[in-house]
């Protein structure tokens, strides 16, 4: 492991609604950038998925992060914050958030990356409320 590694967290420890997390982990797949449609506006974004020695993570990188990741390149994310999405975490990556390539022996090689993918609880949270109330109307 590298010594760059220090206060992390590791992917089997992430839970939905974190802020300020630290992760090292190798890019096993990344998607290229496109625009979706929110309550505020025309984003860009991109998907990819992250992994370390406990298991993967689905990652959306917003903004001009969008389409920023390699696959298979090792990178030390700091200033990441978690959310949930269909009963797992994801985690996100916006303008705030540090994201450095480290040597290739800091994780494991994809292949000996677990499939382990951390759970969100179902129907709990924000997100979820939206989606199963509606909305007040006059």
């Amino acid at each position: 492991m590298s010594k760059h590694v220090e206060n992390r967290t590791l992917i089997k420890d992430l839970k939905p609604h974190q802020e300020n997390i630290h992760v090292v982990a190798r890019v096993i797949d990344a998607q290229p950038p496109y625009t979706i449609q929110t309550r505020r506006g025309t984003r860009t974004i991109s998907n990819a998925v992250l992994g370390d020695e406990t298991g993967r993570v689905k990652t959306t990188l917003w903004g001009r992060r969008a389409g920023s990741l390699k696959k298979g390149v090792v990178v030390e994310i700091e200033g990441a914050w978690t959310t949930s999405y269909r009963g797992e975490v994801q985690l996100n990556i916006g303008s705030q958030t540090s994201v450095k390539e480290l040597d290739d022996d800091a994780v494991p090689s994809v292949d000996e990356i677990p499939e382990y993918t951390p759970k969100a609880p179902q129907n709990r949270g924000y997100k979820s409320y939206r989606r199963t109330h509606k909305p007040y109307k006059r």
